[in-house]
Order: C-alpha cells, then structure tokens, then sequence
C-alpha cells in the first residue's frame, strides 16, 4: 500500500508542479522533488490524551508518524512548519461504529417483498436481509460527502459498517483520508454488524423470528465449522461439506476472534440482545444505545463493551413567556385536569429527554466504558450533542476518551491510534479554541500524515454590510515547498455572478474558474488541473481587508501554502 500510495503521490506532485511552474521544461527528464512528509506543528496547546497536556508544545511527524512531542523537540530543516499560534492539537476522534462512506442502497422500485417471493417463508438471503459475507470495503466511497464532513470536525478513522437489515455485514476500519477504498482502508473484518431489523413480508419479519433465525444460522455455523475441522483431520469416508459464505462469516465470531457489533437502541432491544449473547456465547460490542440508564447493573455484568448513540432527540431550551414577567397585570386561571395531565406530559417527555443526555455521565458513575456511535446522526448535530453531554454531568476529558481512547480500545487499535504519543500514527486536528468550547472551529485535520486545510468560515457580512467587491484584478505570493508562486487573480462579472482565471508569472500561463463563493469579506474558489487522467483540486481562500488580503491555497491532499497579495490599480 505504501509503493502505491508514494506513486499515486509522484503522479500528484507532477500536477502540482506543472501548475506552480517552478521548475523548467527539463523536469520531464529529472526526478521530481517530493512534497515535504515532514511537518512540524510550533507553539501549540498539546493535549495528548484525556488528563494529558503540553502547553506551548511542539508536534513532529514524518511519513504519517509521530516522530516527536513536547516542549523542546528539535525541528527537521525539511520540515514545513505550521505555527500554531497557541491553538489546540487533539488525537483524531474515532467513530466506534458508523456509515461514514457508505452509500445507503437504492430501493428497487415496487419493493422487494412477498410478491416478489416464491416462498415468502424462506427467501433468498439477500431479500431476507442475510449478507453477513458483504464487505463494508467493498461498498466504501471515497468521495462520498460524509467523509468529509466527520474530518471537518476532527474524525481521522471509522469503524464503518454496510446499510441493511439483519445481517449487513463486515465492519471495516477506515482512515478519513484518501482517494480511493483502497487508500482508505486500514483493517478488514472489524466486526460482524447485526440488527434485530426484519425484513418486510418475508421471514423473518418480526422482532422475535430475527432473533429465531440468529440463534439458527449461528447453530447451524458451529455444525458447519465443526464438520468442516472433521473432514479437513480425516476427509476419507466423509461427504465434501457444503460451502456456505454466509455460515462461514460466522466462523471468525466463533473462534472469538471477531465481535458482533448488536445494535440495540431501546430497553428491549438491549434486553434481547444480551440475552442472545447469554445463549449463544458471542463476544459483544453493544451498539447505538440510547436507553440503557434502566440497565446498567445488566451491562456491566454481561461484559460486553459500549457504544452510546449520538443519534438522540432534540433537548428543547428552555423558553420563558414575557408575557407572564409582571405577575400582577394578570389573571391566575384555575388548572382543569386536562391542564394538570398535559403539564405531568409535558414533565415526563423532558425527563425522558434528559435521561438521553445525562446517560453517558451515569455510564461512567457506574464504571461503564464507552465509546460513540454515529449510525444516523447528522454531522451538524454531533458537537451539540457532545457539548450537552458535557452541561449533564460528563467531564470533557471523559468526552475526549469516549471519542478516542475508548474506541482505539474497543477496536483493537489503542498502539497506533487514539493519543498523541511518539511512534503512534498522525491522525490528529488543530483548534482555534478548547474543542468543547461552542465557538470553536476546526482549522486543519491530519490523518496518516495528510494535511487537511478546512476552508475558512466566510467572514461575517455584519449589520447590513454588503459583501466585498472582488471584480478586478489582485496580484498574490505563496510560498511553496518549490518556491514562491507569483501571479494574477482576475475577478469578472457582477456580484452573484462572477467569473474569473488565474495566471502564473513564470510562465503567464492562466486556468479559468466559474465556482466562486463570496461571502462579506471573505472569497473562497476553487479550480482543477488535468493531466494523464489525474485531477488535482487547488482551493484558494481568500480574507480581504480593504485592498490587500490573505489566506490560503491547498493542493488536495498534498499540503497548504500561505497566499497574500493586492488589488491592483486599474488600467486606462
């Protein structure tokens, strides 16, 4: 995977090059010069891991590893250096268990139910929702907007899994990185992911027949693994076993080499689960719960590990009517009993609420690890969730290792991932703010060692200011690994409607643009190169104030470069 990864990373850095011009035409002949791997993060607010912090610290890392961390590190001459101007590195968070990257399967027009079904009391598998042989890597988009969207909150890794019914499919353990599943993929076979969802009109359908069909697949895949061991000692006399790829997805969770990740949102369906577990001997992983304060004495004892659900009901705020702040200008009305029994409603609805977000505060009361599942949730809604777990009762630092060294832990990964410690992989991201503070923002992410330069919020228009005029021409410099870049950004067109190019000095070669977002002051575009079928997306962000500006121009994955420049006179 490295050889691929270094050629497909020679192919970019050759677009690169051909954009920023810094070399002569001899380069078709020459070794290309490798984008620095090499970074160095100065002057940072270091927080190693829950209850672990360097203040004004240093972070180190070469080829996708953390090379050194701590106050007085020395820094590599070839390393590109990002000041961090007292911001905050954490450990990449880890999605314990997750879709990010998988597509969710199109429904086939009509359905596909008991009139489609010969037998509707025993379908095919793929209709009864039976696929535990599927590849969650098999079915992974790179490109797919969910990976970006948990990166852009400080996720580097997933522990994703297939969309389905009772039996999905493997888990597979993912970097937030890369172009393709390839690249993306760090573990196979995390997981067996199973539900108690049936299938619609065919068996199992309900609750109870899934529950009958695991206990029979799982039984008839000990007869089948045990026939097999037996044939395989002694096969003379004895019938070829027959070859089932779904009993044989079993088999890893059989030897307990594999867990099943359960999910069991409710009381019952936890109930149900760990009574599956008690019957049938699997190793557990307890998944997308959200009513467990009722069970916790039932979870510990069952061993099985955690993941809470950030997947829960919206918390209303509490609203105050003004209507009511000068209680002698009204009149206090007689409650009927439908007023009394909608106000007990009304309380035990927000009682039940706030159990969903005081639950991770009693997990930890009662000696409960757990990490976070994201089946569901909204990526806009992760870090309210997070926030309110925080005002009932969970410590930051017990939020910060649900998020990283707990599910490091449960996944098998704790070496390499989940704190910021030499030796251990470069997955981390950086903060303008402590992350749990509400107006903190995500400035740049690392996973394996890749730079991720989140585009800068648009500047606020204010009250009633209108957005900056860009329509002209703006001269810039960025400096490089190669060299500084200098050139000319060209502005068309009338606000909402603008067009533009940019232009090379060095060789007064110019690339055309139309997707261009202008927002007070702030100017973000973007543009592509193409070569040998390769494309590389350059995005430039841009803060004007007055007639200078600065930002940022990122070259994919391959690394972000200060940019600043002017507004240039206009030409008679």
């Amino acid at each position: 995977m490295k050889e691929r990864k270094s050629t497909f990373s020679q192919r970019r850095i050759y677009m690169l090059l051909l954009f920023f011009a810094v070399l002569t035409t001899s380069v078709y002949g020459q070794d290309l010069p490798a984008i620095t791997s090499t970074y160095v993060i100065k002057n940072a607010n270091i927080i190693q891991g829950p209850g672990r912090k360097i203040e004004m610290g240093t972070l180190v890392i070469k080829d996708g590893v953390i090379t050194a961390v701590g106050k007085n590190v020395e820094v590599p001459a070839t390393a590109q250096v990002v000041e961090a101007d007292s911001m905050y590195i954490y450990a990449g968070f880890i999605e314990g268990l997750s879709h990010t990257g998988q597509e969710e399967p199109k429904e086939v027009p009509g359905g596909r139910g008991r009139s489609d079904v010969k037998d509707p009391g025993n379908p095919p598998n793929d209709i009864a929702g039976i696929d535990p042989e599927r590849r969650a890597s098999d079915l992974l988009n790179a490109s797919d907007k969910s990976v970006n969207d948990m990166r852009e909150l400080g996720f580097t890794a997933a522990n994703v899994v297939p969309h389905g019914r009772m039996l999905p499919g493997q888990g597979a353990l993912v970097l937030l990185t890369g172009e393709s599943a390839d690249e993306m993929l760090y573990k196979e076979n995390t997981v067996l992911f199973s539900q108690l969802d049936g299938a619609p009109g065919v068996y199992p359908s309900t609750v109870m027949a899934v529950m009958a069909k695991y206990r029979e697949l799982y039984r008839q895949a000990e007869q089948a693994k045990a026939y097999e061991a037996k044939y395989k000692n002694k096969a003379s006399g004895m019938s070829r076993p027959n070859t089932s790829r779904v009993l044989q997805a079993f088999y890893p969770v059989l030897e307990k080499q594999q867990r099943v990740a359960f999910k069991a949102e409710d009381v019952l369906d936890i109930e149900r689960v760990l009574i599956l577990k008690k019957d049938l001997g699997f190793n557990l992983i307890l998944s997308e719960v959200k009513q467990g304060w009722d069970l916790t004495d039932k979870i510990k004892a069952s061993g099985a590990e955690v993941l809470l659900s950030l997947n829960l009901p919206e918390m209303e705020e509490e609203k105050t009517d003004s209507t009511m702040t000068d209680s002698t200008s009204v009149e206090k009305k007689e409650k009927t009993a439908v007023d009394i029994e909608r106000e007990e409603l009304e309380a035990r609805k927000k009682q039940m609420i706030l159990n969903y977000y005081t639950q991770p505060a009693l997990f930890k009361s009662k000696g409960i690890e757990f990490g976070f599942s994201t089946l569901g949730v909204k990526s806009s809604d992760v870090k309210d969730v997070l926030i309110k777990f925080i005002e009932n009762g969970l410590t930051e630092d017990q939020a910060l290792a649900a998020l990283t060294t707990a599910p490091a832990q449960i996944l098998g990964v704790s070496s390499i991932m989940g704190t910021l410690d030499e030796g251990k992989m470069a997955n981390f991201f950086i903060t303008d703010k402590p992350y749990f503070d509400k107006e903190a923002n995500v400035k740049y992410t690392f996973v394996d060692g890749q730079m991720h330069n989140l585009k800068d919020k648009p500047g606020k228009k204010g009250n009633g200011e209108k957005a900056v005029d860009i329509k002209g021409k703006w001269s810039y410099s960025s400096e490089t690994p190669q060299g500084v870049v200098n050139g000319v950004i060209t502005f068309k067109g009338e606000p909402g409607d603008y067009s533009g190019s940019i232009s090379n000095s060095s060789t007064d070669d110019s690339t055309d643009f139309n997707d261009i977002t202008v927002d007070g002051n702030s100017v973000v575009f973007e543009f592509s190169i193409v070569s040998d079928g390769e494309t590389l997306k350059i995005t430039i962000t841009m803060n004007i104030e007055g007639e200078t500006f600065e930002g940022t121009m990122t070259a994919g994955e391959y690394g972000s470069f200060p940019i600043k420049g002017d507004k240039m006179p206009e030409e008679n």
